[in-house]
């Protein structure tokens, strides 16, 4: 991969890589919600909510769709959930790994 393509691997990465970003976007694995749906599902402030989906509507990873006076967000790219999932089973496999270890010295 060049540099510049690194970079945008690197970025898409970062957006993910603070939990409170993965709160909102758990809250929305079922579907659209308004901002004070997700406020009241993940238990985050309003402006914090509000500074993570902006971030995840510029990266393309949620839309926004106005309805009846509010902003609704829902998942555009699910691919987010798939990274996650091998995350977790890596982090299983390695949390297994490491009691094996452990337990060898007890």
């Amino acid at each position: 991969m060049n540099p510049a393509a690194l970079a945008q691997v690197a970025d898409y990465f970062k957006l993910l890589s603070e939990s409170s970003r993965l709160q909102v976007l758990c809250t929305l694995k079922e579907g659209a919600l308004s901002v004070s749906e997700i406020v009241a599902a993940s238990g985050l402030g309003q402006a914090n909510v509000s500074k993570h989906l902006k971030l995840l509507h510029q990266a393309g990873v949620v839309s926004r769709t106005p309805r009846q006076g509010c902003v609704y967000y829902e998942i555009c790219d699910s691919t987010v959930f798939e990274l996650c999932e091998v995350v977790s089973q890596r982090l299983v496999q390695h949390l297994a790994e490491q009691q094996a270890v452990l337990s060898h010295w007890r």
